[in-house]
């Protein structure tokens, strides 16, 4: 009789395994946990008696394991965490819905235009009235007075 494998549907969930069936990352997530949570049992079993030094190195093994184990999305925990904390912490809570339609930029550059238009006439009729009277320039100090005529 014919044996069955199964083959998953979607291939791209499927991890290669590197060894004891863990993948390289959840392989470097226990080698780090237990060298943090081995040492920890020792210093703890001076402290306290075996149950305590195990309760707490599993306290402080627990993240790691998290960290190897832990997908949402496909995403590892660093990435949803990332995510988690900029959206709660560091982007705006209220982000408004803001459109800028080409008939608005139009109205502003015709205002803008307007303005220009009316700066520049403004302008011009000053220096058509002060063409040919003398103005008095004075110097940085303040002390000699200079006459000169305005040009038109």
């Amino acid at each position: 009789m014919a044996s069955y494998i199964p083959v998953p549907r979607d291939l791209t969930k499927v991890k290669s395994k590197v060894a004891f069936n863990l993948t390289k990352r959840q392989l470097i997530c226990f080698i780090i946990a237990a060298a943090i949570g081995v040492p920890t049992f020792f210093l703890l079993k001076k402290i306290g008696n075996a149950t305590f030094a195990a309760m707490g190195m599993m306290i402080v093994m627990m993240p790691l394991f998290f960290f190897a184990m832990y997908e949402k999305n496909g995403q590892p925990l660093e990435v949803y965490l990332h995510h988690f904390i900029q959206a709660t912490f560091v982007r705006p809570k209220v982000r408004p819905y803001k459109t800028d339609n080409y008939y608005a930029a139009l109205m502003r550059q015709e205002k803008a235009m307007k303005e220009v238009e009316k700066i520049v006439s403004e302008n011009e009729k000053k220096r058509h009235r002060n063409a040919g009277r003398v103005v008095e320039i004075r110097s940085e100090k303040g002390k000699t007075n200079h006459k000169k005529r305005a040009k038109g």
